[in-house]
């Protein structure tokens, strides 16, 4: 593990946070989305890959759950290449691969087969998810570490609002196949970006040795620091909530409420505006309020959107208050990810590994939590808004007893990043 920034900032308190280049941001943000842009622009779709497949609601879901797994179990691998062997060669081998699995699905004639692809089409997608903080962390430090994963957050959260609409608008033209056409053209866009705009980030002497044995050490250092598995804890249990409501939204809405693939891929992108005003916030108070401070706003923004999901449904309130609790949980979003991801890896030497530890702790909870729900059927969303309000409480305890304050607060010391 690393200096603190305590002691680092002691030894020299006229430290200067390192200016964002907008360039990094925009390249790192997009990287950064491949996960919302494999899910949510696939998302309208659902009920119609159903009818055409022939499969059942729980069965077409597990599309959506292998894609969310193959993003969190390929974070483990694509985070320790990368502290070895370099941050871009592993990249772009991760974006090239998704781009000829997203043409792959395409063709997908069955579940059988395009469950599979999705699965592998998550997994090398994780490079670009995983890599993105770790170059951020490479790169910036501090208040500048702070704003950047705040702007990836706001570029990452664009996602969520155009994708939806693309998939929408997709299915008025051609089938959903169609939408992996899309998605691949998107993905070719940010390879090219990333081979001609990204330097190599991780310097030879910085690199860790390759293999199983100094992977699984510095999993173990991980795991063994409190304050990391608090702050993980934090962004996953918390990140859960909207993955299970990605998961399970489509069914009940379009079927339950009865919206359109259109009207639903909207509403969606509409809600998703809550993440992007308070990654914005989050960015314009770095150096005013400290990290923890905005992580603890942004854990009662979550704990009020699922309990008050959960309590709109029971109490009859209907779709007005579904749609209103999951604009809180999408603002919390903007809160809690950037702030309990700095915090997490503020003390460490190994970002790429402890990037991919966090991704795996991120996706997987909603990847299992999501068809479990769906079993329980969409006759009513009873089932979706209880998880989902577990899962925000969940977080709230996992931040209380699980963190600690020391050293936390000397984030907000540094000067604020020019632009």
């Amino acid at each position: 593990m690393k200096p603190g920034l305590a002691a680092t900032l002691a030894a020299s308190p006229a430290t200067k946070a390192t200016p964002i280049q907008w360039r990094h941001v925009v390249i790192l943000g997009g990287l950064g989305a491949f996960g919302p842009l494999a899910i949510d622009m696939y998302l309208p779709s659902l009920p119609d890959v159903s009818r055409d497949l022939g499969a059942s609601m729980s069965i077409t879901q597990l599309t959506l759950s292998a894609t969310i797994l193959g993003l969190s179990l390929g974070q483990v691998v694509a985070g320790p290449l990368s502290d070895a062997l370099g941050r871009k060669r592993p990249l772009l081998v991760g974006v090239g691969l998704f781009i000829l699995l997203s043409l792959l699905c395409i063709v997908a004639p069955s579940m059988s087969v395009l469950i599979p692809l999705r699965f592998f089409q998550g997994v090398v997608g994780a490079a670009g998810i995983a890599l993105a903080l770790a170059i951020a962390s490479d790169i910036y430090t501090g208040v500048s570490l702070a704003r950047t994963y705040a702007l990836l957050l706001m570029i990452t959260g664009v996602a969520p609002i155009i994708a939806p609409v693309i998939g929408g608008q997709i299915l008025n033209f051609i089938s959903w196949r169609g939408i992996f056409g899309g998605i691949a053209i998107i993905a070719a866009i940010f390879f090219l970006a990333s081979l001609f705009g990204l330097e190599e980030s991780l310097p030879r002497e910085k690199r860790q040795p390759l293999g199983f044995g100094p992977t699984f050490a510095a999993f173990r250092t991980l795991l063994g620091d409190r304050r990391f598995v608090g702050y993980a804890l934090s962004v996953g249990l918390a990140f859960a909530c909207p993955i299970v409501y990605v998961s399970v939204s489509p069914f009940v809405l379009q079927n339950l409420y009865g919206l359109s693939p259109q009207l639903f891929s909207l509403l969606f992108s509409l809600s998703a505006l809550g993440l992007i005003s308070s990654a914005q916030l989050s960015n314009w108070l770095a150096g005013k309020v400290t990290p923890r401070k905005l992580l603890t706003v942004g854990i009662v923004l979550n704990v009020a959107g699922g309990v008050g999901m959960f309590l709109a449904v029971i109490s009859g309130l209907g779709l007005v208050g579904v749609l209103v609790s999951f604009l809180l949980i999408t603002a919390s979003m903007g809160l809690i990810v950037p702030n309990a991801t700095t915090l997490a890896l503020s003390n460490t030497t190994t970002a790429g590994s402890a990037s991919a530890l966090l991704g795996v702790i991120q996706f997987t909870t909603g990847a299992v939590a999501g068809p479990l729900v769906g079993l329980a059927g969409t006759g009513t969303a009873i089932p979706m808004t209880a998880t989902i309000a577990g899962f925000g409480v969940a977080t709230a305890l996992s931040f209380v007893f699980l963190t600690r304050t020391e050293s936390t607060d000397v984030l907000a010391q540094e000067s604020p990043a020019p632009f």
